[in-house]
């Protein structure tokens, strides 16, 4: 699997690429190690040029940027806290997938989380530039990617589906939420 034309699929018409996942049937270990650890690397990596290298103008200030030390540990801290969020969702659509009407199926539900954050990961490109940072909000585009793939992976009917995909949302928000809060608590660099 070469991770840049499976996100380019599941960005540009994520019905094809949830109908090709869903033949595939990739094991979870191997889609961490060569899917999701390679795209979280985006923001973490952009992130940390866009605090510690670039900075933040402020007027009357001048340049703001946070310490070295500290974007490149927020960034692993950011890093590994976004693939501990795929994980996590991936349990829970497993978990709660009966009470939508779906089957429990860890690989499919892994597959499903992994594959719905790839729009995240994409806009972490924005980070680089304080500016551009509002344009991570595209990456609500992998809600609509997650809907896509719901039916297909976990069989959940498509009438209960936007249920389904509202919690799932609202729960990968919120991780995501808490992870980026914590990172600038102690690293004091903004998360995703």
């Amino acid at each position: 699997m070469n991770a840049a034309s499976r996100a380019k699929s599941i960005v540009i018409d994520p019905l094809v690429a949830w109908a090709r996942i869903e033949q595939e049937g990739d094991d979870p270990a191997l889609l961490l190690s060569r899917y999701v650890a390679v795209l979280a690397l985006i923001p973490a990596v952009f992130g940390f040029i866009g605090t510690s290298l670039i900075g933040t103008v402020v007027p009357g200030v001048g340049t703001l940027r946070t310490p070295v030390f500290d974007g490149l540990f927020g960034a692993i801290f950011g890093y590994v806290m976004t693939c501990g969020t795929v994980l996590l969702l991936a349990l829970l659509i497993d978990l709660v997938a009966p009470l939508f009407g779906g089957r429990r199926d860890f690989e499919s539900a892994f597959r499903l989380a992994a594959y719905s954050f790839t729009p995240v990961w994409l806009v972490g490109v924005f980070l680089v530039l304080p500016g551009l940072r509002f344009l991570v909000l595209l990456g609500f585009y992998g809600a609509y990617v997650l809907w896509r793939g719901l039916p297909q992976l976990m069989k959940s009917p498509e009438r209960r589906s936007q249920i389904f995909v509202a919690l799932i949302v609202a729960v990968a928000f919120a991780f995501t939420y808490l992870a980026a809060a914590a990172q600038r608590a102690v690293f004091g660099t903004p998360g995703l």
